[in-house]
């Protein structure tokens, strides 16, 4: 048995030998073809087994603090690593735009100007991982010997995993990835005799931004002493370089390896320049006295580019976001656009155009002259103007003064009107379906960086744009439907008038359950009945219908209340569903001057006396319909004289969180005390809308309101019903 056990540890470590050899391998791989084909990072990422993940094994070129933000990545993630792993195809990126157009999420979260090529590690037609690599600025493309070497290298790392499979040691990614070391530095100390005859300071930084070098100007001037700046990090040492602005010059600066820049103020009040230049090693830092940011003075070798402050891209990014997640439809998106994106991006003009029906749409507008989106809107989509040609290609189009779109586009006056335009297609999977234009009173010179955030940024909000359309689709379909449920108009019933209401959820997809009817029972009178079935959707809408016909049919039979409750509860019960309802059915009796009431868990119905005085009915409050078999109900009977006013309502009308539910009824009931003789379709009018004031944002409960008074005898009045398919219209509609 001991050298049974013997043997099974020397297989262990020989395997364990082997793992680590192949784990090597694929490092080196790495580090070897991004120094073959001139990329200045390199990542290999592998998936987590049995997870939707991928992780960062390998980096080069950039150190672990830096990479750490994409050192995990979730296959679902919008971005080129996982859709290079999901394609089982190469992902080609040649600047910062193109990452911009195809990922927007992606480029607001990586605003670096890089060309990126991701290619996936393909093991028996799986994608097992992926070899990422960026070289600075943007590329036209590789040449055939880049693509093949970089390929070869792909295939490599996927036969080391095949064999490490084989093996059955499969290689997992490393928990924290490894970082290759740099190149060794190019120049050595006695440099610094050179960089201390100018009269600017210098500043070396390593690749994780740690100062190795400082002349005695840059540390005068930077206010601190030596010892406490060598080896430490800049924005560490000096609290007034905290702000992530100043750390984002120096990670662009790595990830790009262009150079930036970038203006801070000490503590005293005076301005230092900072010009950031780097390389594979490490990156040079020059710092000298200069001008505030906002200053036209700036010396002309201090234009040097500048990366926007990572905080600014964040704020404009949480601002899209917050704005973007509470609308829901068209309008809503576009409102929060106008409102709080134009401030957000400096622009004095916004507009949003889409394609429908063969026209352009303008959505809409804010900023630009009136008369600007008047004219383009309800132009057919054949017509040539910039936002059609956006929208036919998907390019955006970037012009920082209006010269050449009125050349181009002569007929246009209104292009005179702004001098610098942004046009930013808005595509999603489907392709482009609008634009949003953004309008500036100044030159502008659209740097590469701002036209990327830029692009980003209509990608998300092409995004929002398609949900909010599809989401006002799904809210037309599901209206027209509790539309053509409720009833279109109510009887004409001598002695007798009505008035009804109906308005749906602020939430206008989820489709309700609330109902009301007026039932001519011929001479005798009528049948007014309310309702409220369970639940919120196209289920609860389907059975309100059902319900109102059931009532109908019985109703007309002349079935006493308690008996018209009753079978309709059991047809609940036939039906073998899982929502109940309440009910409220109310037999009027126009002769006998009475009404007889029967509930079904339903809020009390409000008597308003001929005197003005109001009385919440205390009903049996019965079982609501589908809970039991054979449930019995009970009738009551009150006085319904001339003059006399019957409220029956839903619990949208009256229900809030965190008020009492009876107090809510007994201010209603003081609410139509008030109105003496006021008209009835005015009375509903001031109800509902007083409702709708406190009602919750967002809420799911609808309201139904149904108002019946008892006239004097021969006086017969229009009988109003509200819209049903409009929420907060207060138009009454008349029926007959």
């Amino acid at each position: 048995m001991g050298e049974a056990g013997e043997g099974v540890r020397e297989d262990e470590d020989e395997n364990g030998v082997a793992a680590a050899e192949a784990a090597a391998h694929l490092d080196q791989l790495l580090d070897r073809t991004a120094y073959d084909v001139g990329a200045h990072i390199g990542a290999m990422y592998l998936q987590v087994p049995e997870r939707q993940v991928l992780q960062m094994n390998t980096v080069t070129g950039a150190p672990r603090r830096l990479a750490a933000p994409w050192t995990r990545l979730a296959m679902a993630t919008p971005g080129p690593v996982p859709e290079a792993v999901h394609s089982g195809t190469p992902v080609w990126l040649p600047d910062q735009q193109e990452m911009a157009r195809r990922f927007p999420r992606g480029a607001l979260a990586f605003p670096y100007s890089v060309a990126m090529y991701v290619v996936p590690l393909v093991l028996d037609g799986v994608s097992r991982g992926a070899l990422m690599l960026m070289w600075p600025g943007s590329r036209p493309g590789l040449s055939a010997v880049e693509q093949e070497r970089i390929c070869t290298a792909a295939d490599e790392m996927a036969e080391a995993l095949r064999r490490a499979d084989a093996r059955g040691r499969p290689l997992l990614p490393r928990d924290e990835p490894l970082v290759m070391e740099p190149p060794p530095a190019r120049h050595a100390e006695p440099a610094a005799a050179l960089a201390e005859r100018f009269t600017e300071g210098f500043v070396a930084l390593d690749l994780r931004g740690r100062a190795t070098y400082l002349t005695d100007r840059a540390v005068e001037w930077l206010g601190r002493d030596r010892v406490e700046l060598l080896h430490a990090e800049l924005w560490d040492a000096l609290p007034w370089l905290s702000d992530p602005a100043y750390e984002n010059a120096f990670v662009a600066a790595l990830f790009s390896r262009q150079p930036t820049g970038f203006a801070a103020r000490r503590p005293d009040g005076v301005w230092l320049s900072f010009l950031l230049y780097p390389d594979a090693t490490g990156i040079s830092v020059r710092v000298r006295p200069g001008d505030a940011p906002d200053s036209r003075q700036k010396p002309a070798e201090d234009t040097l580019p500048t990366v926007p402050a990572r905080a600014g891209t964040l704020f404009h990014l949480l601002h899209l976001a917050s704005a973007l997640t509470e609308a829901t439809g068209v309008s809503e998106v576009a409102e929060s656009l106008m409102d709080q994106m134009r401030p957000a991006l400096s622009a004095e003009g916004l507009a949003l155009l889409v394609a429908e029906e063969g026209r352009l749409r303008v959505v809409g507008s804010r900023g630009f002259p009136p008369e600007m989106p008047e004219y383009f809107n309800g132009l057919t989509m054949s017509s040539q103007t910039e936002g059609i040609r956006t929208m036919e290609t998907g390019v955006p189009g970037f012009h920082s003064t209006n010269a050449e779109l009125v050349r181009a586009f002569p007929q246009h006056r209104h292009y005179r009107e702004m001098t610098a335009f942004a046009f930013l297609p808005l595509t999603v999977s489907g392709g482009t379906f609008g634009c949003l234009v953004l309008g500036y009173d100044k030159p502008r010179p659209f740097p590469p960086d701002e036209r990327a955030e830029l692009t980003s940024l209509a990608g998300m909000i092409a995004q929002a744009m398609e949900r909010a359309r599809l989401y006002d689709a799904n809210a037309q379909v599901a209206r027209g439907l509790q539309d053509g449920l409720l009833p279109r108009g109510l009887p004409r019933v001598p002695g007798l008038a009505v008035a009804a209401r109906y308005r749906p959820a602020t939430h206008a997809l989820e489709v309700g359950g609330d109902f009301y009817d007026l039932i001519d029972l011929g001479a005798d009178g009528a049948a007014a009945v309310i309702g409220d079935v369970q639940g919120h959707n196209v289920q609860a809408a389907a059975l309100m219908g059902q319900i109102r016909t059931t009532v109908h049919s019985h109703a007309r039979t002349g079935a006493p209340p308690e008996q018209v409750l009753a079978r309709t509860n059991q047809l609940l019960l036939e039906l073998n569903t899982s929502l109940f309802c309440s009910c409220l059915y109310a037999c009027i009796d126009v002769p006998g001057h009475s009404v007889a009431l029967t509930s079904a868990g339903h809020p009390p119905p409000i008597l308003r006396h001929p005197s003005g005085r109001t009385e919440v009915l205390d009903l049996p409050p019965g079982l609501l319909l589908g809970v039991q078999e054979e449930a019995c109900f009970e009738t009551v009977e009150a006085p319904l004289p001339p003059g006399a006013l019957l409220a029956l309502y839903t619990d949208g009308l009256v229900e809030r969180p965190g008020t009492d539910l009876g107090l809510s009824i007994d201010l209603l009931a003081d609410q139509l005390a008030e109105a003496q003789d006021e008209p009835l379709d005015m009375l509903a009018d001031r109800i509902v809308k007083r409702a709708e004031e406190t009602v919750v944002p967002r809420s799911s409960d609808d309201i139904a309101l149904l108002l019946v008074r008892r006239d004097m005898a021969g006086k017969v009045q229009s009988v109003g019903a509200g819209s049903a398919g409009s929420a907060g219209s207060t138009d009454g509609r008349t029926a007959g």
